[in-house]
């Protein structure tokens, strides 16, 4: 698949969104873990939709268990636990896996057009990122320790 809205994804509820629903937007793809050290960066998530949304910005979490089994909840204990801990209004998809024969076709499609240090294309750890621009474009790739906050820059220059 070469064509980021091509790709179907599972929200939370287990019903089936084209990823073609957010053409025209820039977007932030990360995958997020509950019980992780870097799991407070949903605060930093949650300011840059809020401060971008209005501006066709969208932060789209998609919860993985693969790095030491720091995502092991339920879709709905997920969504609780943002909702609680962060008040996260971004949406949290079904959980997926995004390295191995499993991984999701969006991060296979990520990881192939924007491969990381060293040209490696797996995802090393919760909370990559990977912004998107309004055409579908994989612009940047994050590593898990970039803040969200020190995204700003290149969302601004994107919008």
């Amino acid at each position: 698949m070469d064509d980021i809205y091509d790709i179907q994804v599972k929200d939370s509820l287990k019903k089936d969104i084209s990823l073609s629903e957010y053409s025209g937007k820039t977007l932030l793809v990360v995958n997020v873990a509950s019980k992780c050290g870097l799991t407070p960066q949903y605060e930093g998530l949650q300011e840059l939709y809020d401060r971008y949304k209005e501006r066709n910005f969208v932060v789209l979490g998609f919860p993985c268990n693969q790095f030491g089994g720091q995502e092991p909840g339920t879709d709905a204990e997920i969504n609780d636990f943002c909702d609680i801990n962060y008040s996260v209004t971004f949406p949290i998809f079904s959980k997926i896996e995004v390295n191995g024969p499993n991984a999701h076709p969006l991060f296979k499609l990520l990881k192939r057009d924007k491969p990381g240090i060293f040209r490696t294309q797996s995802i090393k750890w919760n909370f990559t990122k990977f912004l998107i621009n309004s055409n579908g474009k994989i612009v940047e790739r994050f590593s898990p320790r970039v803040e969200p906050k020190y995204i700003k820059e290149q969302i601004e220059r994107i919008l």
